[in-house]
């Protein structure tokens, strides 16, 4: 019998992963292990960021006036670290925001998410490009390629906002909502970055400079968006709002 009992508990837990199906994964923490890979991403992709700023060259210093001016030199490459160390930083303040939304997985959204984090590996190669081209004649296909990154990537919180509302993986109906928030922004930056990669092959200088306007706005409306109830854990808000409901009947 107690054989029988454990055979009846394994099957009962087990949980069958089909990578072709887009069925919500029966786990009560289906996400635990994607976090825990996303955010290994990005910390490895804010580290990179750093290897493409160098120490000047000593064979060519003889002055201190001439280390200076060759640490000033740095300053584009600084920028455009200082710019994609933000984007990439508020990317995954986005992306820990977005999986508070979801208590469910499906294939289409671990994929989606795979290529949210490919724009997120792919940034340091055009910040390398800015950093060194920026203040020369030739910085407009560095900073058309930079703003056509960042499209790809708005594509990409499409596809993974996309999958989450279709597979129906959201908590609640307040986490719809704001999914849907989520959904809707991504086609609006889609528009907004590729309109500035279209004018930067014109004016790079200026659209490097809106460029870093509007993600210090996403960084703002990022902020706006988070309540202390956003901090309640998750397998503790549905209790906690429960009692308050509770509470009001009773009084």
């Amino acid at each position: 019998m107690a054989r029988g009992n454990s055979s009846l508990d394994a099957g009962r837990f087990a949980t069958r992963i089909d990578p072709d199906s887009d069925a919500p994964m029966a786990d009560p923490h289906p996400n635990t292990r994607l976090e825990a890979f996303c955010d290994g991403v990005f910390a490895i992709a804010l580290t990179l960021l750093i290897i493409d700023i160098k120490i000047p060259a000593s064979e060519g210093i003889r002055t201190t006036r001439e280390l200076w001016l060759a640490l000033g030199h740095l300053g584009p490459s600084i920028f455009a670290f200082v710019l994609s160390f933000a984007i990439i930083l508020i990317t995954w303040v986005n992306h820990h925001g977005m999986f508070k939304l979801v208590n469910k997985s499906s294939a289409s959204f671990i994929y989606a998410n795979g290529f949210l984090l490919l724009t997120v590996v792919f940034m340091p190669f055009p910040t390398a490009l800015v950093g060194e081209y920026l203040l020369t004649d030739h910085a407009g296909p560095a900073v058309v390629i930079y703003n056509s990154v960042t499209v790809v990537q708005s594509a990409a919180w499409i596809l993974v906002s996309g999958a989450a509302l279709r597979g129906q993986l959201t908590r609640d109906d307040r986490s719809t909502s704001l999914m849907r928030d989520n959904h809707r922004n991504g086609y609006v930056a889609v528009v907004v970055y590729s309109l500035l990669a279209l004018i930067a092959v014109w004016f790079p200088l200026a659209i490097a400079i809106v460029t870093t306007i509007l993600w210090a706005y996403w960084l703002t409306f990022s902020l706006r968006r988070t309540s202390p109830q956003d901090h309640l854990r998750p397998d503790h808000a549905g209790p906690a709002r429960l009692h308050r409901q509770a509470g009001a009947h009773r009084h």
